[in-house]
């Protein structure tokens, strides 16, 4: 049987195109099918580490999960990594390319077709059907020359595409009917159908507005989906989901939003712990005085987000923390502020230089060319328990508090903790998805864990939602628009 394709793309950002391929993934593979997500390009600081050794989007990562499907750097071709505003480190199959200015890669996206198209066709090897996510929306018009993302992928590859609004925006109708006005007609002609997403209320009510749609555009309607309630339990890929409402819990952890925050999601299955209350404390606030541990996050730009934690009082913060005798954990990058000096002599996030740390570690960090990317099983230096989680970053650090480690990769020692023990950092990013190590980490803190598995609530969420699509949506039938791909 060849393997069939189809491409789920929204009116714009944000509407919930990860998500409903999630969705679609998990319900596709219950049916009995081989599975995977692909997304040709994608843009996030909040990367996974896959099996064959690169980095994806985490949300394919989720994705592929849905699938029972292990990592592979083909799920997402190109991965753009912002490091400045108008700036991204380009991943191309799961190692560095470059780092460009956003104007440099819309001319470099011509040359990027060709591994896209590859990595599609190396999936359908493996695969009866292929569930694929667009970026942004197809209505940018003016992004459409040498697009990867949205239509210009979907016609080299001749995939159909199903278009998702977002009623809870507002305008849905105009969301759809205005994308298929200003696009080019054999771009439309991709476009088999379309849905409604994030519905809040009685979906009855939009029926109405549902058939202005299906008459002005001539494309089959799949349905409403009501809000899916549970969607903060699944991993999130984009910052913009973290201004969320505070975890309930009495252990107060808090956790700065860095403009360049990446790998987010480590703090999720602490979240979930009902023995924790985590607050992302947003740019302009300052952190919580009342805080119990304060965790550093990683970030895409070290230097960059260091300078921009002090541009925002939070290192005033975290020294009173310090001194009201408060936790701090860095991860990462974040574990690279704890120290001494940062180096950075060769300018690979920015100007070549050496930045002054916060000075809460007695360690030093030099930047350097070769990435770390590598999935890892560590032992927990304090409890001796079992860490899987994975590294992710440029730069090595050396320095006294480095004879306290976190934790052992093969005898290897990781990251750094003061003489209390109140100081710590680590390079492990995933730390906290495994129940034993976080179950033992809480007891450090005087907590106890819940009973639930995390990995357990992400695959029960995940079976959620394709049970909440099925109901409310026709996932036969757009499953069904599916089309054959060479």
């Amino acid at each position: 049987m060849p393997t069939r394709a189809i491409m789920i793309q929204g009116t714009g950002s944000n509407v919930g195109k990860s998500m409903l391929v999630a969705g679609l993934c998990r319900a596709a593979t219950r049916r009995g099918l081989s599975v995977a997500p692909f997304k040709p390009q994608n843009m996030s600081n909040n990367a996974a580490v896959t099996e064959d050794g690169g980095e994806i989007g985490r949300a394919q990562a989720l994705q592929a999960m849905a699938c029972g499907r292990p990592l592979s750097v083909h799920m997402n071709p190109i991965l753009l990594k912002p490091e400045t505003d108008s700036g991204s480190q380009v991943i191309v199959q799961g190692q560095r390319h470059s780092t460009l200015q956003a104007r440099d890669f819309s001319k470099a996206r011509a040359g990027l077709m060709a591994p896209v198209l590859q990595s599609f066709g190396i999936l359908g090897q493996s695969a009866d059907l292929i569930i694929v996510e667009g970026a942004g929306s197809p209505a940018e018009v003016n992004l459409r020359q040498n697009d990867l993302a949205n239509m210009g992928f979907a016609r080299a590859a001749g995939v159909p595409v199903v278009l998702a609004g977002d009623i809870n925006r507002g305008g849905v109708i105009a969301q759809i009917v205005g994308t298929q006005v200003v696009m080019d007609p054999q771009d439309a002609a991709m476009i088999t159908g379309f849905l409604v997403n994030k519905f809040r209320g009685d979906v009855s009510l939009f029926d109405d507005g549902y058939r202005e749609i299906e008459r002005r555009t001539g494309w089959t309607g799949f349905g409403t989906l009501p809000w899916f309630a549970n969607a903060h339990l699944l991993p999130a890929e984009d910052a913009v989901d973290l201004s969320r409402a505070p975890s309930d819990g009495g252990f107060h952890i808090v956790c700065p939003m860095l403009s360049r925050i990446s790998n987010f999601d480590d703090l999720d299955p602490l979240a979930a712990e009902a023995s924790v209350r985590l607050t992302m404390v947003p740019p302009g606030t300052p952190l919580p005085a009342d805080a119990d541990l304060v965790i550093l996050p990683g970030t895409k730009s070290t230097r960059g987000d260091l300078a921009f934690l002090r541009a925002q009082g939070w290192d005033i913060d975290l020294y009173a923390h310090v001194r009201r005798g408060g936790a701090v954990l860095g991860i990462c990058g974040g574990y690279q502020m704890l120290g001494r000096f940062i180096e950075d002599p060769q300018g690979f996030e920015g100007p070549a230089g050496r930045e002054e740390g916060l000075g809460l570690l007695d360690v030093e960090t030099r930047m350097a060319p070769d990435k770390t990317l590598t999935r890892v099983t560590a032992d927990h230096a304090a409890t001796g328990t079992q860490i899987d989680g994975y590294e992710i970053h440029i730069g090595q650090t050396v320095g006294a508090d480095c004879a306290t480690p976190f934790a052992h990769i093969n005898g290897t020692p990781d990251g750094a903790g003061s003489r209390d023990g109140k100081i710590t950092g680590t390079y492990l990013h995933g730390l906290f998805t495994n129940d034993s190590f976080r179950s033992a980490w809480l007891a450090q803190l005087g907590l106890g864990a819940g009973p639930t598995s995390y990995s357990q609530t992400v695959e029960d969420t995940l079976d959620a939602l394709a049970d909440h699509m099925e109901t409310h949506l026709d996932v036969s039938a757009l499953l069904a628009c599916a089309a054959p791909v060479a």
